[in-house]
């Protein structure tokens, strides 16, 4: 007899872990553990997983006429509704979970269910802060460790007090009404021993924290996620303001030394500038197409132009396939600017930029070459981590495609340099696909 109870309370939690994991593959549901403050919608949605989930497992004892006892988890899952989703998603989760049990006479079961959502919302509202909800733990070493904060440790034992209660509540309804109207696991009959009865309590309250550990440990995998995706933006915006300046102040330095000699060539700059600016300011994305990207270059070389006159010279070699292709916003320009300053600006007789883009498969290649100076190889050997701007644009690359693509530089002294990217060939339709 105590054998047969013992393994009907493991197989209870087995079965509280099981519905678990099942809820948390939901995700809707999986979103919405993310929140606390949740719109009515989410919180009848919640309502609506939990009567699913629990509401099918008050159904499976009844359909199997108890031979699944342990299946019966109504009453920890509407207990649970009303802890993660307040009073609304307990109490309606209380009502629809009830259902089945109502349809084969347990009327008992509607006004306990019901109370049980109730009490998870009490209990979810009397919590310091929503965040303390997910560190409940039944066991006594957690609670020395905060004995200082009284109010959190009141929390704790409230929480675990409305784990017996609701169970003290089924037993006793059990007592009152009898099994017809009221389905429980405790034993009755002469064997009936307090060992057991304890047992039921005790599983009871595994059956509430372990579907808790589990969505704890999803909710603490999102965040990490979430923490992730807002460390990478934060980087990239990092990156992206330390090219804007750079290029900003090479540009300034030109309109300084053009306000003296032709003003009127000054003026023609500044509202080229103005120009750019007004489409950085415009561009809070990560990506750009190669298009916009091309007519942001123009209008910078319009500017480096005035400076070095005809000396300068810029070939666009770029397959019109790949002009919708996305590219990461100002990639393109630090790889530029660089021609400009290291290979182009020292050589007397100036030379040729040249821009190369082609579609090769599923993979879009760029190349940006000069006709320079060249780089000297100890410079070469470590221009990835000392030049600014380069380093910027593989930092950058390496952020928003990990491993998926590859820059390199070939440099030779008084030949030139070249300075290749291959990234993934994507549309902003394909995109939005994603």
């Amino acid at each position: 007899m105590q054998e047969q109870h013992l393994v009907h309370l493991l197989l209870k939690l087995a079965v509280a872990a099981s519905l678990a994991s099942i809820l948390v593959r939901f995700g809707p549901f999986r979103r919405t553990l993310l929140k606390e403050d949740r719109s009515l919608e989410e919180r009848l949605l919640m309502a609506a997983a939990f009567s699913a989930v629990y509401g099918g497992s008050v159904a499976v004892r009844i359909i199997t006429d108890g031979t699944y006892k342990a299946a019966d988890l109504g009453l920890e899952g509407c207990l649970l509704a009303g802890l993660i989703g307040g009073y609304v998603t307990g109490l309606l989760s209380g009502v629809l979970v009830s259902i089945p049990a109502l349809a084969v006479g347990e009327v008992v079961t509607l006004p306990l269910f019901a109370a049980m959502g109730t009490l998870g919302g009490l209990v979810r509202d009397a919590s310091p802060d929503m965040e303390e909800i997910w560190t409940f733990s039944p066991f006594l070493d957690r609670l020395i460790r905060n004995w200082g904060d009284h109010r959190r440790v009141l929390f704790h034992l409230f929480f675990l007090a409305s784990i017996f209660l609701a169970e003290f509540l089924r037993y006793t309804g059990g007592r009152v009404f009898g099994a017809r109207y009221l389905f429980t696991l405790h034993p009755d009959g002469a064997g009936r021993h307090w060992t057991m009865e304890a047992a039921v309590f005790v599983a009871a309250m595994f059956a509430v924290l372990i579907p808790f550990k589990i969505w704890a440990n999803a909710r603490t995998e999102q965040k990490l996620v979430v923490q992730q995706r807002l460390l990478q933006e934060a980087r990239l915006r990092a990156l992206t303001s330390q090219i804007n300046p750079h290029f900003l102040f090479n540009t300034l330095n030109s309109i300084a030394s053009l306000v003296r000699t032709s003003p009127e060539t000054a003026r023609g700059v500044i509202h080229r500038l103005s120009s750019i600016l007004r489409r950085l300011l415009r561009k809070h994305d990560n990506f750009t197409t190669l298009r916009e990207e091309l007519a942001f270059i123009d209008d910078y070389l319009s500017i480096e132009m005035v400076r070095f006159g005809e000396k300068l010279r810029f070939v666009k070699d770029v397959d019109a396939v790949v002009l919708d292709s996305l590219v990461p916003s100002m990639m393109l320009q630090p790889i530029i600017e660089n021609s400009l300053k290291h290979g182009l600006s020292s050589k007397i007789e100036g030379g040729t930029i040249r821009l190369k883009a082609w579609r090769d498969g599923l993979r879009l290649h760029l190349v940006v070459e000069d006709d320079g100076v060249g780089i000297p190889d100890a410079h070469l050997a470590q221009i990835f981590e000392k030049g600014i701007g380069i380093s910027n644009v593989n930092e950058r690359l390496k952020v928003l495609f990990g491993s998926d693509y590859k820059m390199w530089i070939d440099s030779r002294t008084g030949e030139g340099t070249r300075t290749g990217i291959e990234i993934p060939a994507m549309t902003p339709d394909l995109a939005k696909a994603s």
